[in-house]
């Protein structure tokens, strides 16, 4: 098979194609160029809002929220294909899995105080879930992204009156890469250092400079003693599928500078020790989806959309990964 015909996670919708992304602080610095593509980062999150309702739509996914981040403007969700709404599923149990870990004792009932900060979060709905849920959680919750996104995320809360009973978070309107040059200046307000916290980047950190993605990630180390992360990103950017990717993003003028330095999965493993988290695991999608999703969901996932291209799925979810680390207290089940 060819590396034109393989479909990319990033880049199809449908049967058209676009970027897929987080609207966060990640690029260069503020040259016209830089500033042109945070512009084309931000918008992104209008093709994650899609997707994700595509996945709902579908069936895929049980998300109440996703509707209220779908802007009529942006016209009708164009139902994406099989294996695209397969990876929308499967990245998004995945971090549900983990953060249900973070947030439960291994009885199920949850834990003491607990803080999760979303990195470049868009209109993620993680939160809503959360806050939602009939079990009571003591979460601080924290999400920070660009200020245009923030603003207008708390704009659609605040018009609808389901999300305002919910949504109890700290929303900072923020340029990521301020943080990776904070020095001791503390830069978010409301960030509790002595609760086990959780950082989540979905296709966030990737988009800044190497330097600045390691930055963002000290920034909460050196505050924050008990501490975990998770990533979802792409790796193998230098064969033929990973070169297409490449060549699909620089098409719609978007760069993913960290893939240069984390290209493969064991890549992400180093990144993350060297970060200061004592324990890391790494695990490719398509493995995720192997060894995560039980039978019976598997089945009922299978029975929604026909799934032609298993080869296809199994190389386009080979070329992403979820990454997790941890140190101190907090993350027992993790270790488990």
């Amino acid at each position: 098979m060819s590396a034109p015909s393989i479909p990319n996670l990033l880049s199809l919708r449908g049967a058209s194609r676009g970027a897929r992304g987080r609207g966060r602080g990640r690029g260069g610095h503020h040259s016209a160029a830089a500033t042109a593509h945070d512009a084309t980062v931000q918008g992104t999150d209008t093709d994650a809002a899609m997707s994700r309702m595509s996945a709902v739509d579908v069936g895929y996914l049980n998300d109440p929220y996703a509707k209220y981040f779908v802007s009529n403007s942006s016209g009708p969700v164009t139902r994406r294909l099989p294996i695209i709404n397969r990876g929308t599923y499967t990245r998004t149990t995945a971090l549900d899995i983990l953060v249900d870990q973070f947030l439960s004792e291994s009885d199920g009932h949850p834990t003491a105080e607990k803080q999760i900060v979303s990195l470049g979060a868009g209109t993620d709905t993680r939160c809503l879930r959360l806050l939602s849920q009939s079990l009571p959680r003591a979460i601080t919750y924290h999400e920070v992204d660009f200020p245009v996104i923030s603003d207008s995320k708390f704009s659609t809360v605040s018009k609808q009156a389901a999300l305002r009973t919910i949504l109890q978070l700290w929303c900072h309107g923020l340029d990521l890469r301020e943080l990776a040059h904070a020095g001791d200046t503390s830069k978010l307000n409301g960030i509790k250092t002595d609760l086990p916290t959780l950082l989540i980047s979905e296709c966030c950190l990737c988009y800044l400079q190497t330097a600045e993605a390691e930055g963002v990630i000290k920034y909460f180390a050196d505050r924050i003693p008990d501490l975990g992360i998770v990533l979802y990103e792409p790796v193998k950017p230098d064969d033929p599928f990973g070169r297409m990717m490449i060549s699909n993003l620089a098409a719609r003028g978007v760069r993913m500078p960290t893939l240069d330095a984390y290209k493969e999965p064991q890549d992400q493993e180093t990144r993350l020790r060297d970060a200061g988290f004592a324990q890391v695991k790494v695990m490719t999608v398509d493995r995720i989806w192997d060894t995560w999703v039980p039978e019976k969901e598997k089945e009922r996932v299978d029975c929604l959309e026909g799934l032609d291209e298993v080869e296809e799925w199994k190389l386009l979810a080979g070329h992403y990964v979820v990454a997790w680390a941890w140190r101190g207290a907090g993350f027992e089940r993790w270790a488990a």
